[in-house]
């Protein structure tokens, strides 16, 4: 089976995110020792996110992503259901790009099929530090092209 990341449901938020992205995603998850099958990233809004939260982990409140990880070993297999109105106030309340929010949040799925955690401060910073290390390589593919 070919590797594949996929972006569904992006049609209703006319957004629309290039191969760029893939590459990226792609590009870091082999260069932290790990392979992928699927990848699924699925975008909502808020109130379908909360749904997807509610039915399936008993939780009662909004958030930017949840990760559905199937990752087996270093193979990564994942769902991960992102909400983009979520994404979208958090980026204009912290007063940051958008894009670069929403691709915080999309290698912040991977950190959590990578083993990386966010339960308590310490594991959030290490999980901030990671992402940021990530954006940083985003950043520099794309001032190659």
């Amino acid at each position: 089976m070919k590797a594949q990341i996929n972006f569904n449901h992006l049609e209703k938020f006319d957004l629309n995110l290039g191969s760029e992205v893939k590459d990226w995603l792609s590009k870091y998850i082999y260069d932290q020792g790990y392979v992928f099958t699927e990848i699924n990233y699925n975008f909502y809004t808020d109130e379908e996110l909360l749904e997807i939260n509610q039915k399936h982990l008993d939780h009662d409140f909004y958030t930017d992503i949840i990760t559905f990880d199937n990752t087996i070993q270093n193979a990564i297999s994942a769902d991960i259901a992102i909400s983009l109105e979520r994404v979208k106030d958090n980026s204009q309340k912290n007063n940051l790009d958008f894009r670069k929010e929403l691709y915080r949040v999309m290698i912040h799925g991977i950190l959590h099929c990578m083993g990386y955690n966010d339960k308590n401060e310490s594991q959030k910073q290490v999980m901030r530090s990671e992402e940021d290390k990530a954006l940083e390589m985003f950043h520099v593919e794309q001032n190659k092209n």
